[in-house]
């Protein structure tokens, strides 16, 4: 009774309730619309019902307060489809509010079609842009509507504004992404309108412009596969054609394999332009869509625009950091050095997220290489001792990917893992033991003692996967340890009842090796384990406990297959290959959620493939509006400037390429066939010297400017003439409108640095330029200094400089390394040098110019019968952090004379060549020297007690120690210490004891001591220690020690 009379009571109460919201609606104030639809709105966000206030709700759609129809849609789309009578019942009503929303009523798309057209023609582009946000959802409403929406989306293709550009490109997307020929007419269009789309509408139109290039355009690197082949070749030029002179060119150039050279379309150009402004974006998805594009799109020399902008985001958030490591960790395996100025940059901080430290960790690992490698593992050292595990191990699997891809540093980084395996942490351990087995299969004989070493582990460490590996390598390997192998397995054998599966499947296949080489002592304790193994609960275990068996026991069934049980079981096995899980990912579009998760997402659309021939360009010709032309020429002219200005302080391989690819795009662009493959060779040249070139110190860089102010004027003329040529092939339709878009987009090519200094009124005006043709290879940061008036080059030399790159065959430069640091080594054979012979050699003098330089003595030679005039060094293709200080100018070298001269170089603490040009009045030459690695460091006098000092600091991987028997030729003292310091220019230390040598010296450039020790024993027995922070300095020092002492 109680009850039913509380259910009286309250039911008034909620319809009074409900009848209060329903004389809000109806009332003719705003206020209290408004007030009584944010109730319902709040109601159903509760999940309380409302569907009775449908009629009363929809009655306010036509309400002139926009608040007030928000909020109707609202809760129009949330009852709309449940309450489908409802909604047609009051469908007069609503029927011009459809043009803002959809309404999910599959019977009423017709009329929503209807609105969407009305829509669509509307003066107000708000109106114009909501109609292209209800077209996907009307598709998913109704697939069969497909052909009428897609007459929609071309109409909308061809507005004007900037605020529907976005939304109708998501919307082609969603519906009809095949349809390329929508995009021809618009493609300039977008292109040019992309710069004040926003955010949101640049990311779309950008990943779609991307996948419409790869279908439209030819790929920029198509013709590096040619150049690939022979490399050097096609960049230095043979011999031969250096003999003929520079009238060789078209010689050369015919010479080349009959194929279509490459010259960049305009259209292809004009995207890459026009999105190289927003990597300023203040948006990540803005920047990364660029940088996809950049990646995926543009010539090799170009992509390095990029690093720097993608760097630039690693400020922000860990969720944006996560996203823009994944696509660099996928970048730099292929396009390596455009990342490698920015190595610091990657070092990874404690308050790091671990997902963000193991991503870095990749890129660390993916940027390794000879010249960077002791830095990286230093890092690494440190990571060592994180408290992060999972960061540790990741730490350590780096290591030993380190190993395997750079030979040189294998020993110190094994030894570096064997030191680890010392460590408390079990993890630590365990993960070490994994590594090191990789690492011993591939030179297994050479590390009996580490075996050794991990068979002693077997006792302490308890990780499975750990155990297990131990266990294989003393099965692979058991004929290097023959004692310890038995005594193991008996171990085994005792506790195999309480190990882990995988643990058990290695000790039968232990068992099983040691039966098949030591039957005698092991026969019994491999019955034992195979009798244990027979009954395991494991079925894994079970059934390969009886295969084996079968397999090594002879029966009379089984006889023929176990004579062949040894070859089955110890057959050798490759090494495995350490690669980066991000190595295959390049296949989705960088950026996109199936890259991120490196599966297909639903919804993905792949990368189409370049094309083998260019489609019709004339697709995209139109009528240009006068309005379109002159506001995009006066926003270029007033606004385009270098990407990264120069006042940034940075200077590197990314900050010239920000401003030289507009000069080099220009060539491509605008080149004829003629010179096609030698832009290709130049790209690629261009590519390495961005990859190598790291920045150097700002007197390097001045020195490197005055040297191109010289050469600058030819660069302006001849560039004016390749224009003139070249635009009017620049074209293959006769169409004004196209005409008129090549020569706006010439206009365009123009180098940002021409801009900056040319006012438009004077274009003809001879202006310096801050990057000359010649300056093209090595991709020196321009100097923000006022250029001074340059010196005309003379033609034969301009001529030369330009066909260099369009030989076939090349003068290949022979890399020096010399044995002996007190003889004279050739630079230039007099037959190749056409009479100039040069030699060079290690004076091992202090350089006066810079301490930190090497000093080389220069020997010249005239042995042709006219005077050798203007000798002096040309512009240098370096690798990164190497500089060289040239040697004065050798006015006249007379037939028959000789001269010497003293350069210093720069090597960086690295063995790698420093390639540069000897160049006379009217050739040049390229030559490469090679440095020793003894003659990169200088010598330090110490005592006994300051070199034990130093030397116990330099332990773990700063240590290697190699064993060698000295010949009875080199076991006085005089020859083992002339020949140590014939090979490497150490100082010699005082020592107590008479069978211990000791040297010191430092590394010119990093001033990083090397501490050499050489412990003779008795019947020519010795071992060599080097204790060096540069580590691939120390092993290779080791390697030319021994090589000197035991021959």
């Amino acid at each position: 009774m109680a009850t039913t009379r509380r259910a009286a009571v309250s039911s008034p109460r909620t319809t009074s309730g409900h009848d209060d919201l329903k004389e809000m609606l109806d009332t003719n104030k705003d206020s209290l619309k408004l007030e009584a639809m944010k109730r319902i709105v709040a109601m159903i966000a509760r999940g309380k019902n409302a569907s009775d206030l449908f009629p009363a709700v929809v009655k306010n759609v036509a309400c002139k307060n926009i608040e007030v129809k928000k909020l109707v849609y609202v809760y129009l789309v949330r009852y709309a489809e449940e309450q489908q009578d409802l909604a047609l019942l009051s469908i007069s009503t609503f029927q011009r509010g459809l043009k803002v929303g959809i309404i999910r009523v599959p019977i009423i798309v017709p009329i929503m079609m209807l609105a969407i057209k009305e829509a669509a023609s509307d003066m107000s582009p708000y109106v114009r842009k909501t109609a292209a946000h209800a077209i996907p959802k009307l598709y998913s409403l109704d697939s069969d509507q497909k052909d009428q929406l897609i007459e929609v989306i071309e109409k909308l293709l061809a507005d004007k504004t900037t605020l529907v550009a976005g939304s109708v490109v998501m919307a082609f997307e969603e519906v009809c992404p095949e349809r390329i020929d929508l995009i021809h007419k618009n493609y300039r269009k977008l292109c040019n309108l992309l710069i004040d789309v926003e955010e949101w509408g640049q990311v779309v139109i950008i990943s779609m412009l991307t996948r419409y290039a790869r279908t439209q355009f030819l790929s920029p690197t198509q013709n590096e596969s040619l150049l690939e082949e022979n490399p050097e070749k096609a960049f230095y030029g043979s011999e031969e054609d250096e003999a003929k002179g520079p009238g060789s060119e078209e010689a050369a150039t015919a010479a080349l394999p009959t194929r279509k050279p490459y010259v960049m379309d305009p259209d292809h150009r004009l995207l890459l332009r026009n999105t190289k402004p927003l990597l300023q974006s203040r948006s990540a998805a803005v920047v990364m869509a660029v940088a996809q594009l950049y990646f995926h799109l543009a010539p090799k020399a170009e992509v390095g625009v990029i690093a720097k902008a993608l760097v630039r985001l690693l400020r922000s958030h860990s969720e944006v950091q996560y996203v823009v490591l994944q696509n660099v960790a996928t970048m730099s395996i292929k396009r390596r050095g455009m990342f490698e100025p920015y190595l610091k940059s990657f070092y990874i901080r404690s308050t790091d997220p671990t997902q963000i430290k193991i991503l870095k960790l990749e890129v660390l690992t993916n940027l390794a290489n000879e010249t960077n490698i002791p830095t990286v593992l230093r890092e690494f050292q440190t990571y060592i001792r994180s408290m992060d595990k999972d960061f540790v191990a990741a730490t350590i699997q780096a290591i030993g990917r380190c190993a395997t891809n750079i030979g040189r540093v294998r020993d110190t980084c094994l030894n570096g893992l064997v030191q680890l395996l010392s460590n408390r942490d079990e993890l630590v351990v365990a993960e070490s033991v994994v590594v090191i087995k990789k690492l011993l299969q591939m030179q297994p004989a050479q590390h009996g003692e580490i075996i050794k070493h991990l068979a002693k582990l077997t006792d302490n460490i308890q990780v499975p996967m750990a155990r297990a590996s131990i266990l294989w390598l003393i099965g692979e390997y058991c004929e290097h340890v023959p004692k310890i192998a038995p005594d193991v397995l008996r171990k085994m054998a005792k506790s195999f009842t309480a190990e882990e599966d995988i643990v058990k499947l290695q000790v039968i296949n232990l068992a099983a090796k040691l039966y098949l080489t030591n039957s005698k002592q092991t026969k019994l304790l491999t019955q034992y384990v195979l009798s244990l193994a027979k009954y395991d609960q494991n079925y894994d275990i079970r059934d390969r406990a009886r295969f084996t068996r079968q397999l090594i026991v002879p029966s009379e069934q089984g006889g023929a297959l176990s004579r062949h049980a040894k070859k089955l079981f110890l057959a050798p096995k490759p090494a495995p290959v350490l690669e980066s899980s991000f190595k295959d990912r390049d296949h989705f579009q960088l950026g996109s959620l199936s890259h991120l998760l490196n599966a297909k997402a639903t919804g993905y659309q792949e990368l189409p493939d370049w094309p083998e021939e260019a489609p019709d360009p004339s697709v995209r010709n139109v009528e240009v509006p006068e309005w379109t032309k002159c506001s995009n020429r006066e926003k270029r002219k007033e606004k385009e400037k270098p990407f990264y200005s120069d006042s940034e302080g940075e200077s590197g391989p990314t900050e010239s390429a920000d401003s030289e690819p507009e000069s080099e795009s220009e060539s491509e662009s605008k080149s004829s066939s003629g010179s096609g493959s030698g832009e290709s060779s130049s790209e690629s040249d261009s590519e390495d010297e961005d990859e190598e070139k790291g920045g150097g110190s700002e007197s390097e860089q001045s020195e490197e400017e005055g040297e191109k102010k010289k050469k600058t004027k030819k660069k302006k003329a001849s560039e004016g003439h390749r224009e003139g040529s070249s635009s009017e092939e620049g074209s293959d339709s006769s169409s004004s409108s196209e005409s008129e878009v090549t020569s706006e987009e010439e206009e365009q090519v123009e180098p940002a640095s021409w801009r900056k200094k040319t006012p438009p009124s004077s274009k003809s005006a001879p202006v310096a330029k801050e990057i000359s043709l010649l300056d093209l290879e090595d991709f020196t940061p321009p100097s923000v200094q006022p250029v001074s008036p340059p010196m005309v080059v003379s033609t034969s030399l301009a001529a030369d400089l330009e066909g260099l790159t369009l030989t076939d065959s090349s003068l290949v430069p022979s890399l020096l390394s010399p044995v002996s640091s007190t003889g004279r080594q050739e630079l230039l054979h007099r037959v190749a040098g056409e009479g100039l012979a040069v030699d060079y050699a290690f004076s091992r003098q202090p350089f006066s110019g810079d301490p930190h330089m090497v000093s080389l003595h220069i020997y010249f030679s005239n042995n042709s019968e006219t005077p050798i005039k203007g000798l002096h060094v040309g512009t240098p293709k370096l690798p990164a952090g190497i500089s060289i200080q040239e040697f004065p100018e050798i006015e006249s070298l007379a037939p028959g004379e000789s001269t010497t001269t003293v350069m210093g170089i720069n090597f960086c603490d690295s063995t790698q060549a420093a390639n540069f040009q000897l160049c006379t009045q009217t050739r040049q030459f390229y030559v490469s020297i090679q440095p020793p690695v003894g003659e990169l460091m200088a010598p330090v006098f110490m005592s006994e007690n300051e070199f034990k000092k130093e030397q116990g600091k330099l332990t773990g991987m700063n240590e290697i120690t190699e064993k060698l028997t000295l010949p009875d030729t080199c076991r006085s003292d005089h020859t083992v210490v002339q020949k140590v310091t014939a090979t490497a220019n150490l100082g010699r230390v005082p020592c107590g004891t008479s069978d211990e040598y000791r040297f010191a010296g430092r590394t010119l450039t990093s001033g990083s001591l090397v501490l050499l020790t050489l412990d003779a024993r008795a019947a020519g027995a010795a071992q060599l220690t080097v204790n060096s922070e540069k580590m691939v300095i120390g092993t290779m020092l080791v390697k030319d020690v021994i090589q000197a002492l035991t021959q």
